[in-house]
């Protein structure tokens, strides 16, 4: 843990090197943020609900998301990055080095950037929370799905970083799991039709993290739905052996 944290704060400096380049890019990422909140208003002023979700409640839903997604961005970019660490011969030096190796990775790149993301997405959270009779179990499963959620997210760019040893370049195909799972998360998964929500529970778990805890969240399902997220984190467990099996499949160019 010393070491991540020597690693945050060179991370935190070569940013500040260059503030108005951080800026802007903080900038974007806000806007993108902002774009999904107003998808969600617009539809909703427009048609008062979807699927009998109003606008809190998909508040709720897409601010979870959006946190899960922007804790996993900016904390497990490495691996999200991996194509390039792996295409410029950088793994060769981590393979030698006498850390762990999943650290060093982590600790290649970080994207401070993801801040204004965070703090939209609690924003999001603060405004659908009028929709919820909170307990303390509510406010634990809240805590649960964003947690778990964030690392399904990261489960997800493992396996990205797996694939590249037999691809070597990344495949953009993942981004329908990452960006694409943030874009359509803005709503709870089961809008989508059966299809798509037992995908997401069975396959990839981000429903177990965001539709069915939200049900118990808003008084819709039993509390054992609000344990789910729990469940989801089993989804590392194939994550982690993929990326074994990679690195055990990796041969050095020695260059």
């Amino acid at each position: 843990m010393k070491l991540y944290i020597h690693y945050m704060s060179i991370h935190i400096k070569s940013r500040m090197a260059y503030k108005a380049s951080f800026f802007m890019e903080c900038l974007g990422h806000f806007l993108i943020g902002l774009e999904l909140f107003l998808g969600v208003l617009f539809i909703t002023d427009r048609f008062g609900a979807v699927g009998g979700y109003t606008l809190r409640e998909c508040a709720l839903c897409c601010g979870a998301v959006l946190m899960a997604s922007s804790l996993a961005e900016c904390f497990g970019r490495g691996f999200d990055h991996f194509a390039y660490v792996l295409s410029s011969a950088r793994f060769d030096r981590l393979l030698v080095q006498p850390r762990p190796l999943m650290l060093q990775i982590l600790c290649t790149e970080l994207r401070l950037n993801m801040l204004p993301r965070i703090l939209e997405a609690a924003v999001m959270i603060g405004f659908g929370a009028g929709a919820v009779r909170w307990t303390a179990g509510k406010c634990a499963v809240l805590f649960l799905m964003i947690a778990c959620g964030a690392g399904v997210f990261f489960g997800l760019f493992l396996i990205y970083a797996a694939l590249c040893f037999f691809t070597l370049e990344g495949l953009e195909v993942m981004n329908i799991f990452t960006d694409g799972a943030r874009e359509y998360g803005k709503y709870p998964f089961g809008v989508y039709g059966k299809g798509v929500l037992w995908l997401l529970t069975l396959l990839v778990p981000l429903a177990l993290c965001q539709h069915w805890p939200l049900q118990y969240l808003l008084d819709r399902g039993p509390w054992q739905y609000g344990l789910l997220p729990i469940l989801s984190l089993l989804f590392l467990v194939p994550c982690f052996l993929a990326w074994r099996a990679g690195v055990r499949r990796y041969r050095s160019t020695g260059s």
